[in-house]
């Protein structure tokens, strides 16, 4: 049956265009083709990857950070409380108003001091400020570099400046070395970050950033096996292009140099809405879409590869709309909003807030309170037009 099943996975029609078989892309001593089986190397790869990102930000990150002054904010803790602490694990960790007041009773606290326990909790687990930059100083040392590798194997090649070019020959075009290197490097990368989900920052696009990595990883594998090395090599470089400003952008809002912060987040605005809703479209998919249509008639492998493509271009849609709302606060209020994604801790101003009602219900706080008759009254006192006023600015009872 496993036999029966690789036989129909591997079908020409699903991976070749009309009149091209598995026959015809037999290797020689001098020609390469993309293998399948290559792709299997990418898993140590990415768990490689997994241990040389441990070792960097613990022993580049952590100590970056703390020479550029980014501080952890100190959370007050949790008490412990098994019966809240179980809720929190096994059932969720914002309770409603009515299981606030079971919870109440069974512990036999105030509600408020429930909500407290609850709140206090849930940024227990929120990432702290040091982890978050040491996962950007990660990023852009990784986006640097792989942007950077993209250019010097790309720019000697005919298809990064005439798009037809990606279709020339296709599907019998060489694998070059360089190209299966830059290949395995991203395609490792990617499957790091699924990796690490489970312990990487929570955003706000989380599902979105699920997608993103599962379309991008199915979108390298594929684009390999059925030899399309240089439409998929184009849209690695262009995706590396606007992360290189994206990731020194939380860096610089992480250290609170808010004009880098806010000058960068509009460099990198405007290569992200260039490169992902212009160039992208027009060199990816018009090309996959249009252009290879010279070539070949569609077949399986042309409709799935774009089915990937777009469902990319959704994503930047989606982004590019998060990013512009961004952009227009900006130019409104001349500050950069917080991050959208992410992910905000609760302030301890509702707990301040408790505080001064419980004040009030004691009658210890004191108020001022101008009535229309121009009368201040302190506690219940007496109005100050009963007392007589001294040069010295001191009341004196009459």
């Amino acid at each position: 049956m496993a036999r029966s099943l690789y036989e129909w996975l591997w079908q020409h029609e699903f991976w070749l265009p009309p009149g091209i078989t598995w026959e015809d892309m037999q290797e020689s001593e001098d020609t390469h083709y993309p293998q399948p089986r290559d792709l299997l190397l990418s898993i140590p790869f990415a768990l490689i990857l997994v241990v040389v990102r441990r070792a960097f930000e613990r022993a580049i990150a952590l100590p970056l950070s703390t020479k550029l002054g980014v501080r952890d904010k100190q959370r007050p803790k949790a008490q412990p409380n098994p019966v809240l602490e179980t809720f929190y694990s096994t059932r969720r960790k914002n309770p409603e108003e009515a299981e606030l007041l079971s919870l109440a009773k069974q512990c036999d606290l105030p509600v408020r001091k429930v909500e407290k326990w609850f709140r206090r909790r849930r940024n227990m687990d929120r990432p702290s400020l040091s982890k978050k930059f040491s996962e950007a100083c990660w990023r852009f040392t990784f986006y640097i570099i792989s942007f950077f590798t993209g250019l010097a194997v790309l720019y000697d090649k005919p298809w990064l400046w005439d798009h037809r070019e990606c279709w020339t020959g296709y599907p019998q075009q060489p694998l070059q070395p360089s190209l299966f290197w830059y290949y395995m490097l991203e395609l490792s990368f990617y499957w790091s970050l699924v990796f690490t989900l489970p312990f990487d920052v929570k955003r706000k696009d989380f599902k979105e950033q699920i997608v993103h990595h599962a379309a991008t990883i199915f979108l390298i594998s594929f684009s390999y096996c059925a030899n399309y090395i240089r439409i998929g090599t184009l849209v690695m470089v262009i995706h590396d292009a606007s992360d290189c400003f994206l990731e020194p952008t939380k860096i610089f809002n992480y250290m609170k140099w808010k004009k880098t912060c806010d000058s960068l987040f509009m460099i990198f605005s405007a290569v992200f809405l260039i490169s992902r809703l212009v160039i992208y479209p027009y060199t990816v998919l018009y090309n996959t879409y249009y252009y290879s249509m010279e070539i070949f008639q569609p077949f399986f492998g042309y409709y799935f590869v774009n089915v990937l493509l777009i469902i990319l271009q959704l994503l930047h849609v989606f982004w590019s709309c998060l990013i512009i709302h961004m952009v227009y606060k900006f130019i409104l209020q001349g500050t950069m909003e917080k991050d959208m994604r992410s992910d905000t801790e609760e302030s301890d101003k509702d707990e301040e807030r408790e505080k001064i009602r419980e004040k009030e219900k004691n009658g210890i706080t004191y108020f001022s309170n101008v009535t229309s008759n121009g009368y201040i009254q302190r506690n219940g006192s007496e109005p100050l037009n009963n007392r007589a006023h001294l040069a010295n600015g001191h009341a004196k009872e009459r």
